[in-house]
């Protein structure tokens, strides 16, 4: 690492490989070694890369003076002699790195020991640790639908120490809050629409993306017009690695690339039919300038079928439809179905229209008559409340390992963005407001912001690959922060990263005086 870091300092013609995260960064990189860039000039890219990164995008500087004269860096990172220097270079002046950069937050962490020390050390004596042992062993949970992969750290005197935990089954606690999760709720209703039969035969329905809010919608209207209905089963790991063949992106966001094994796993069940259409308008809730599902949702069906090449000997209905257009969807549906199964009368798709429109609006109903409720219980009880905003398929336990849990372990209750969204009047934005999703995000910022109790707060899930994110939490932060709130964002793809996670909410939670 010395020699890279030394090659970056003498450069000559660093690589410009722009400020965007390193999880992308590596192709960036792949990219200038085949445009035959030398290894110094990659590494002072990388350098250069990092600092921008950090200045930019983390700490959000808008000028360089406003950090001020006297700089002191810290951090294992500013051991790398080329991110000084670039670090130098970029703000224009010279900064002070202590010989223990890198040792400078275990100081601190001693310090802050050493000063809310309550008596005796902890620390194991000698004698204590001649006869010291310390077993570790790796398990998968069974508690929940979770399966979380578990170490088991046993230590001499009967003590254990378990990591990996996504709730807290395996550490038998019991949170107070536990039961109140809007996330359980909804998914406790979505289980409610299960496997049906019908004569007319079997539609199969993966559950990702925007499925994850219309379900009941389909559920109800396929059901009405005499279709069974099966869903893809629940996302996990295995699930996303038998669909992996078939990703075209790898930068695409995690939620898209699950459903390739949706996809699959519906195949080997052979329904009469595979149901997943393009909407590129959600419902319109009037909270926005229009009412868009974003590229993604909208038109992930045209990437399914352009790239899964089983899908040929399948009847795949990825027509375009808008539920927005309650008038003429059932003549449009009409004429979709009748190209893939013996013709339906329009009268009885108009009927089962109906009550699919009305079980949708029973379905929202509940999660926001819920979302009261719990804000309820919360005044009453003098609890912090987190409103987890993000999309619909945040609800998946495989993308949001288990956040929801965890915030509840922190003594919080639980409700989500769509569950407040209607509470708040269409208002002014900075951006163009177009897409249903974050129209609700900005509403749930706003309920946030005006509201008078300050144990409600704000946590933002974000994809990596979500392009569009960029410029929701730049909004969701000017909205919180014209009130006065903290705004805490929480980036989530494949990789689980949990005790990052748990860092950042005990943070917010400290910063708001409100404990654990």
């Amino acid at each position: 690492m010395g020699d890279f870091a030394r090659e970056g300092l003498f450069a000559d013609s660093p690589v410009d490989l722009g400020s965007r995260c390193t999880v992308f960064m590596n192709s960036s990189v792949k990219q200038a070694q085949k445009d035959g860039a030398t290894l110094g000039n990659i590494s002072a890219g990388l350098s250069m890369s990092v600092v921008k990164n950090a200045l930019y995008k983390v700490i959000r500087v808008t000028d360089a003076k406003s950090l001020g004269r006297h700089i002191v860096v810290q951090g294992g990172t500013f051991l790398n002699d080329a991110v000084l220097r670039a670090f130098e270079r970029e703000i224009g002046q010279n900064v002070t790195r202590p010989s223990v950069a890198g040792l400078m937050g275990a100081f601190g962490a001693a310090l802050y020991a050493k000063e809310h020390s309550s008596g005796e050390s902890g620390i194991l004596t000698p004698k204590e640790l001649e006869s010291f042992t310390h077993e570790v062993k790796a398990i998968t949970c069974g508690g929940c639908q979770n399966h979380c992969r578990l170490t088991v750290n046993t230590f001499a005197n009967g003590a254990r120490y378990i990591a990996g935990n996504r709730c807290d089954k395996p550490l038998q606690k019991h949170s107070p809050t536990a039961k109140y999760n809007l996330y359980d709720y909804k998914k406790g209703l979505l289980a409610g629409y299960g496997p049906a039969k019908g004569e007319r035969g079997t539609i199969g329905i993966p559950m990702g993306l925007n499925m994850f809010e219309l379900f009941p919608f389909w559920h109800t209207f396929f059901t009405k017009l005499g279709f069974g209905v099966v869903t893809s089963p629940q996302s996990d790991r295995q699930l996303y690695f038998r669909g992996q063949h078939t990703i075209p992106s790898d930068t695409v966001c995690y939620p898209a690339k699950l459903l390739h094994g949706h996809m699959d796993a519906l195949m080997d069940m052979k329904p009469d039919a595979i149901f997943y259409p393009c909407m590129s308008y959600n419902l319109d809730e009037h909270k926005g300038d229009n009412h868009y599902n974003c590229p993604v949702v909208a038109y992930y069906p045209e990437v399914l079928d352009a790239n899964i090449t089983a899908l040929e000997e399948h009847k795949f209905i990825y027509d375009y439809v808008g539920l927005h257009r309650r008038k003429d969807f059932p003549r449009k549906m009409t004429a979709i179905l009748a190209k893939y199964f013996p013709p339906i009368p329009e009268r009885e798709v108009r009927e089962a229209a109906a009550a699919a429109y009305e079980e949708y609006e029973r379905y929202m109903s509940r999660i926001r008559e819920k979302g009261r409720e719990y804000l309820a219980y919360a005044k009453e009880n003098s609890l912090p409340v987190v409103i987890l905003s993000g999309r619909p398929y945040h609800l998946d336990p495989e993308i949001n390992h288990g956040i929801d849990k965890l915030i509840c372990e922190c003594g919080a209750v639980l409700v989500t963005e769509d569950s407040v969204s209607d509470q708040v009047e269409k208002f002014p934005t900075t951006v163009l407001n177009q897409w249903t999703y974050h129209a609700r995000l900005y509403a749930a910022a706003k309920f946030v912001a005006e509201s008078k109790d300050p144990r409600i707060n704000l946590v933002q899930l974000v994809s990596f690959g979500c392009g569009v994110d960029a410029i929701t939490g730049d909004e969701v932060r000017s909205i919180l922060e014209s009130g006065d709130r903290i705004y805490t964002q929480i980036k989530i793809d494949e990789i689980t990263n949990l005790g990052a996670v748990r860092i950042r909410l005990r943070s917010l939670f400290a910063a708001l005086g409100l404990g654990e």
